[in-house]
């Protein structure tokens, strides 16, 4: 299948970049482009692609309230938030909103390519150390309070104990292969896990996953 994908920058130079890049690939094919988070929302609605390059800082509408908007109303289509650097202070603020994860904007062709076709599959673009830092570190700076005691309760404390450990891992960056080689069980018992914590908490992927678990300091940053 063909991975559908819709740029959205507010840069001319930046998204014809990144559409020779990715229309070259065999299995990707840019369906669209937008230059502002507005036109982005217009275009997935139009569009349903299944994966959304997004800027962050955009006019008329920023990419964190577009990727918001994108995630509540459309389940199919995946954000990827574009940056230019690995610890911008946005991106926190913009995978709390349910982006599926980011790539830095000097990413190579390979590195872009990769990037598109793991956000489509349904994972997360957490395995990198640098995405791990900053999950971590922005867990730590956010502005918006941590879950409550109350809250943190009622909603993992319906969660198994396999689960809770398979979540903590999950944050600490881990892919299901990584997981089930450190509990040592089977690859296809952690996408059940993993499919199992995301129902019992409501959340959409593993990135929000991952931000839970800081939020209610079952990962601690550091």
């Amino acid at each position: 299948m063909t991975i559908r994908v819709l740029i959205a920058d507010d840069q001319m130079m930046v998204r014809e970049g990144f559409s020779v890049l990715l229309n070259a690939m065999p299995d990707i094919e840019v369906v669209g482009e937008a230059v502002n988070g507005r036109e982005a929302i217009e275009r997935v609605r139009e569009l349903a692609p299944d994966v959304v390059l997004m800027d962050i800082r955009m006019p008329e509408l920023n990419g964190i309230e577009a990727t918001r908007e994108i995630v509540v109303s459309d389940d199919a289509s995946k954000v990827l938030v574009l940056t230019t650097f690995d610890l911008d202070e946005y991106v926190y603020q913009a995978l709390r909103a349910g982006a599926s994860g980011f790539l830095l904007k000097d990413a190579s062709a390979r590195q872009l390519a990769d990037g598109v076709r793991v956000v489509a599959s349904g994972e997360a673009l957490l395995a990198p150390t640098v995405t791990r830092r900053l999950i971590t570190e922005f867990s730590r700076m956010a502005e918006t309070p941590r879950l409550s005691a109350a809250v943190q309760a009622q909603q993992y404390g319906e969660l198994t104990e396999r689960e809770t450990e398979v979540l903590v891992l999950i944050a600490q960056g881990l892919s299901n292969a990584e997981i089930a080689s450190r509990l040592v069980v089977a690859e296809s018992t952690i996408k059940t896990h993993v499919s199992r914590v995301l129902v019992k908490l409501g959340l959409r992927d593993r990135t929000q996953a991952a931000v839970f678990a800081y939020e209610a300091r079952l990962v601690t940053p550091g």
